[in-house]
């Protein structure tokens, strides 16, 4: 048994968010929530709030015990970028681009 956990559009770059996803990748969910609570860094705490809603999920859902889940899958996947503009010298504009990705997590025993 296998239970999703989906967050779109996340303000992170997905190379900085795949950083952090490959620590907890096949741990038990108890020391991957261990490991992301002692991480610091941005992403730890968004792939924090995906990991108990994924936990949820499954104790809802499925009934399933918690002490017997393990994080199968974690994948960062690039998002849309938002597009923006600095003000620079003689009236010119530098673009800024903004990431962003979507974090899909699946957790079971």
């Amino acid at each position: 048994m296998e239970t999703r956990s989906i967050v779109r559009g996340v303000h992170l770059s997905a190379d900085k968010g795949r950083l952090v996803a490959n620590l907890i990748r096949g741990r038990p969910v108890a020391q991957a929530l261990n490991i992301l609570t002692f991480t610091q860094k941005k992403a730890a705490g968004i792939i924090k709030k995906c990991l108990e809603s994924a936990i949820a999920n499954a104790e809802h859902n499925d009934s399933a015990d918690i002490d017997e889940l393990i994080v199968k899958t974690v994948l960062v996947e690039q998002g849309a970028t938002l597009k923006r503009f600095s003000a620079r010298a003689k009236g010119r504009g530098n673009r800024i681009s903004r990431p962003t990705c979507h974090i899909f997590m699946t957790v079971g025993d």
